[in-house]
């Protein structure tokens, strides 16, 4: 199914997911300058505010060409905590949670919620996640929201001046019954 024209924003109960702003570039810096940020992922660093409009720009490309949604997660649907994002060519998420707002659960809830939007929205099938094995707080994540470690063979990818043996972790859409 083809991504919707108009901005998506995704709710639940104390959470609300919304597409990044050209406002929200210092909190992008304040959220992804950082060396687990930087250690984890292939995002710039250091993250300055150059690196953040970059980012931005690299979001919006994406997202026009319907391959991905990247989202802010907040709690008020204005200051962003971190991020979630789903690549659709690939079937994959992501998600992130600056270091000031973890141990909330945020990483958890807002992967929930896109999950969900992707199963029952955007009818993807499967979900993936490409975790590395000592990454204990995703593997966690991955695990509460019945991820399964796939059968595949981790993948292997260079970058930022080594090399990173990702896991894939698999979630497929539940299956609907058909009324008789």
């Amino acid at each position: 199914m083809p991504l919707p024209v108009s901005p998506v924003r995704l709710t639940s109960r104390d959470l609300v997911l919304r597409e990044w702003e050209d406002g929200d570039l210092p909190a992008m810096v304040e959220l992804f300058d950082e060396p687990d940020i930087a250690y984890r992922t292939p995002l710039a660093s250091p993250f300055d505010l150059n690196a953040a409009r970059e980012y931005l720009q690299m979001i919006r490309h994406t997202r026009a060409e319907g391959q991905r949604l990247h989202f802010a997660i907040t709690t008020d649907g204005h200051r962003p905590l971190g991020e979630v994002l789903l690549n659709l060519s690939r079937g994959t998420m992501g998600y992130g949670v600056g270091t000031a707002h973890r141990g909330r659960g945020l990483a958890l809830r807002a992967a929930q919620l896109l999950t969900d939007y992707a199963h029952q929205i955007l009818e993807l099938p499967r979900l993936l996640l490409e975790i590395e094995a000592d990454n204990t707080p995703s593997i966690s994540v991955a695990r509460a929201l019945n991820f399964r470690p796939a059968n595949d063979e981790p993948e292997r990818v260079e970058g930022k001046d080594r090399a990173l043996v990702l896991h894939i972790w698999a979630h497929d859409a539940p299956t609907r019954q058909s009324a008789h």
